[in-house]
């Protein structure tokens, strides 16, 4: 693996997350009273910036998993990208995510994922009772209807090691505390699968007036020592905005200079400025593309949220930037704010792609939180915190807007090989 040493801006998120413990039987009711307490427990971590040295640690991705869309929520040196619990001491050790001590709570993901497929491995002491909770709400009280608690606990009298907590029961599971294990699991509508160590153990198709379409990634610490690593992510059901073929759903903002050609499958983006925007507007989202910059330091974004263009006010959104430059070799100085960066609101932590070769981004934008992956590694953990304005340029806009690619300057030559997005339910 690669490791560079850098320094991280660390936004941690400002709202609370409900630690559940393992539940009843699905026929019986959730010991309620039990569960609001260790909620309480949990108060709302304010947004705030924590320097901490930490090393770049490339993503153990292959390259096509990476153009496949997954993503690590895990950066293996710090909590970067997650909501901590103040109430537990989650911390980083020896690569690894590790909570041992304090009240049991819930590491959380900002975002709500609706289809998706996951990997984790995990490690519970033995005698432990822990879990991975799946699309669950924000402030969840009932794992029979808030959450999709995939249950790590070998002594649980009715839900062991692998059963989703009040809903269903796995059989023939093999025990797990005390070493090191894998769970794969894709959540596509109602149906969730699990595989532990490569084995299904789970086809749930859930068909009950609690079905959840959405929700939070949660990792839990219940009793005992819990671990995790290799937590990686893979967003499902993007659809294409641009076809390989040619820029249909697409127009020319007036007045731009650039010229957008489709060449061998490729959209290709020369001279500017200009701009090529999306008939269609999107609010909330995934989206997903491969780019390349075709020379050294040039320039480039995708702009998103965006009002429609005009001849006057051609780019009025949020811009992903698209800049490989940086600072004296050092990739944790980007030049403009580096490829991943919110421009001009969050610079890129470390910059990842190279000149001249394609990179995948990854790009989550929910309410006031967005997030962006490079080549499987997240660059940018955000929220907007300004007063509300119709420009994003001005101010916090959750309206739905246009995607928008930007040809910067007479200079500008880029690729994009793809562009898939998805949109997201909202939160439930």
């Amino acid at each position: 693996m690669l490791a560079v040493s850098l320094v991280v801006i660390s936004a941690v998120g400002c709202d609370g997350a409900a630690g559940i413990p393992s539940a009843q039987p699905a026929s019986q009711p959730a010991d309620s009273d039990a569960l609001s307490a260790a909620a309480a427990t949990i108060p709302p971590v304010p947004e705030t910036l924590t320097a901490a040295a930490v090393e770049f640690v490339a993503p153990s991705l292959t390259a096509e998993e990476i153009r496949a869309g997954w993503i690590s929520l895990f950066d293996g040196q710090s909590l970067f990208g997650w909501d901590v619990p103040t109430v537990t001491n989650w911390h980083v050790e020896d690569g690894t995510i590790v909570a041992d001590r304090g009240e049991k709570s819930l590491l959380l993901t900002p975002f709500h994922f609706d289809d998706f497929e996951l990997r984790c491995s995990f490690h519970v002491a033995a005698g432990g009772n822990s879990g991975i909770f799946l699309r669950t709400a924000q402030n969840a009280t009932n794992p029979a209807k808030d959450t999709y608690e995939l249950n790590i606990c070998d002594s649980h009298p009715t839900h062991k090691t692998g059963s989703l907590v009040g809903r269903h029961i796995a059989e023939n599971v093999p025990a797990v505390e005390g070493a090191w294990h894998d769970f794969r699991v894709v959540c596509n509508g109602p149906v969730i699968q699990v595989w532990l160590d490569e084995k299904q153990i789970v086809d749930f198709t859930d068909s009950s007036d609690a079905v959840r379409l959405t929700g939070r990634i949660g990792l839990q610490m219940n009793e005992g020592r819990s671990a995790f690593r290799n937590v990686f992510i893979r967003p499902l059901s993007l659809k294409p905005l641009f076809n390989g073929n040619d820029t249909a759903g697409w127009s020319v903002v007036p007045g731009s200079k650039s010229e957008f050609n489709v060449v061998d499958g490729r959209l290709h983006v020369s001279n500017g400025p200009g701009f090529l925007e999306t008939n269609d507007t999107f609010g909330d989202f995934v989206l997903k593309m491969e780019a390349r910059v075709n020379g050294d330091g040039l320039n480039g974004g995708v702009f998103f949220r965006a009002k429609q263009g005009t001849e006057k006010t051609p780019s009025h959104g949020y811009e992903f930037q698209l800049h490989n430059g940086v600072k004296n070799g050092d990739r944790t100085k980007p030049v403009d704010s580096g490829t991943g960066a919110i421009f001009r609101r969050v610079a890129a932590r470390y910059v990842v792609a190279n000149d001249h070769e394609f990179l995948t981004a990854v790009l989550v934008a929910q309410g006031d939180r967005f997030a962006s992956w490079v080549n499987g590694y997240q660059v940018v953990n955000w929220q907007d915190t300004r007063t509300p304005n119709d420009n994003p340029r001005e101010g916090r806009r959750l309206d739905p807007g246009h995607i928008s690619l930007q040809g910067h300057d007479p200079t500008t030559d880029l690729d994009y090989r793809s562009i898939e997005i998805h949109p997201l339910l909202p939160p439930q």
